[in-house]
């Protein structure tokens, strides 16, 4: 049967916590979404839900709804493209193969990232791993911090500016799969699936129609609208397709804590969408206070 609760106010529906890229504990994000004021937050560290536990303990003492979810690395050609996916079943062994599998890729990308940085910077991998917690999925992130840690640049967004940049010829890909399988994971894993910032490289190169019908025709459920690092440009554009193929239209601020400059609600959602991913979600249950 569908989750219905009555949904009291907005959400902000992508967070990151230590678990993945962001500063702050799981705990600690609900409690500073009570300080923002916020109904509800989704927890979404990419490809990992390990953080829903904590996240899910601290709900009764901030008053904080959870929706549980998870940023899902997907690519299209050599362009990576994330996928929002909410109310997941953890225990997905498909969705569950896949994540290792990326996660795996990712930690390799990693280790081979500070190699080549090592032959030019003061470096090594246990500066990057300073940077974490156990059970971290440890991406580029991390590296920036760790560079900032060494001195070398002054913060994260400075390190993804310059020596992480790809044109400072140190980067390279991680395994993912591609847009549409991530969708039909998602879904048959009893999710809510949502594209995330599409228009971060301008109305030039938000998805194509033809592509985006393939999504939707997978089970896509909406477009992440309104988030800090979508180009205004491009936000006319794809209010016009999420129209015109009956998507929902979310906001998020995409918070990592310090480690970049969005602000914790800054963008968020309306109660009826959230409602209707309550509705959708199969594979697990937001936790209300």
């Amino acid at each position: 049967m569908p989750h219905a609760p009555v949904v009291a106010g907005e959400a902000d529906l992508h967070t990151h916590s230590t678990v993945s890229d962001g500063t702050e504990a799981p705990a600690v994000l609900l409690r500073q979404a009570a300080r923002a004021g916020l109904w509800g937050v989704a927890l979404t560290d990419h490809d990992s839900t390990s953080g829903w536990a904590e996240a899910s303990a601290a709900v009764a003492e901030t008053g904080v709804a959870l929706i549980p979810g998870m940023e899902l690395s997907t690519r299209e050609g050599y362009t990576s493209v994330h996928m929002l996916a909410y109310l997941i079943d953890p225990l997905d062994e498909a969705l569950l193969a896949e994540t290792s599998r990326i996660r795996e890729s990712r930690l390799a990308r990693a280790e081979a990232i500070v190699r080549r940085i090592g032959r030019d910077y003061a470096l090594t991998w246990d500066d990057v791993l300073a940077q974490t917690v156990e059970g971290t999925t440890i991406g580029r992130p991390h590296i920036a911090d760790a560079l900032v840690a060494r001195g070398h640049v002054a913060t994260r967004s400075a390190a993804f500016d310059g020596i992480l940049h790809p044109r400072a010829g140190y980067a390279q890909p991680h395994y993912a799969p591609d847009p549409l399988t991530g969708v039909r994971l998602i879904r048959a894993a009893g999710g809510v699936p949502v594209l995330a910032h599409p228009g971060t490289r301008g109305a030039e190169r938000v998805v194509p129609p033809e592509r985006l019908a393939q999504l939707v025709d997978a089970g896509l459920f909406g477009l992440e609208v309104d988030h800090p690092e979508n180009r205004e440009d491009a936000k006319p554009r794809l209010r016009e397709l999420a129209v015109r193929f009956g998507l929902q239209v979310t906001g998020s601020s995409d918070y990592h804590g310090s480690g970049k400059p969005n602000r914790l609600g800054e963008c968020r959602t309306a109660p009826e969408v959230v409602e209707q991913i309550i509705a959708e979600g199969r594979g697990s249950a937001p936790v209300l206070p």
